[in-house]
């Protein structure tokens, strides 16, 4: 996440949505006052102890809104990126199984085994893209929805919005694998289907 009091926009970082590429790009555009939240790479400057203590960079809208004032981000702007649910759940798991054999040797029976694991279930890198950004009255709780799919076009909109200059956003701590229509199986697709279906759903997209 991304607070910007000084050009009064905050930024949700859904994991694996290109949110490293976005986050080099606004941070020269950061002020005083401003704040980032990311564990991973050190940089958790969030003056809000709640916030602070959270133990990732992927802050949702309803952790951000129970320790602000109702109205207080009435004026900013609030964007965020999403991404194909199979897509991003491949990525994921190429992430988190970058090291491991098993994982490369049979990657549909890796994931397969994933999801009967709890505590897989539970991380926020797995969590569906609807439970980061929806409000507690059940509507999406951001201005503006960009598509990993099309991520500079949707990044030049956000710029344009903020008065800022447009820039090509670099590729960084990307997963390598294959296309998700190449890789899935029925099984594993109706799986998915099922755990994502608020995504496909709100973000218009077909499993």
């Amino acid at each position: 996440m991304i607070f910007s009091h000084s050009r009064q926009f905050v930024f949700f970082a859904v994991p694996k949505t290109g949110t490293h590429a976005i986050r080099e790009a606004l941070r020269p555009h950061m002020g005083v006052g401003d704040w980032e939240q990311q564990v991973r790479y050190g940089r958790t400057t969030a003056p809000i102890p709640q916030i602070a203590a959270i133990q990732h960079g992927h802050v949702s809208v309803r952790e951000l809104a129970s320790v602000l004032a109702p109205d207080e981000l009435k004026n900013y702007f609030r964007f965020a990126f999403v991404r194909h649910p199979f897509d991003r759940f491949i990525s994921v798991c190429a992430f988190l199984a970058r090291s491991d054999p098993s994982y490369q040797n049979a990657p549909v029976d890796w994931m397969k085994a994933a999801l009967n694991r709890p505590r897989f279930l539970q991380r926020v890198l797995v969590a569906s893209q609807s439970s980061l950004l929806v409000s507690d009255n059940g509507e999406i709780g951001v201005d503006y929805v960009g598509r990993y799919e099309q991520l500079q076009e949707s990044f030049d909109a956000i710029c344009q919005r903020l008065q800022l200059p447009c820039v090509s956003l670099e590729r960084r701590n990307a997963s390598e694998h294959l296309d998700y229509r190449q890789l899935l199986d029925d099984e594993l697709a109706d799986r998915l289907t099922s755990l994502y279906g608020d995504d496909f759903i709100r973000f218009n997209y077909s499993p």
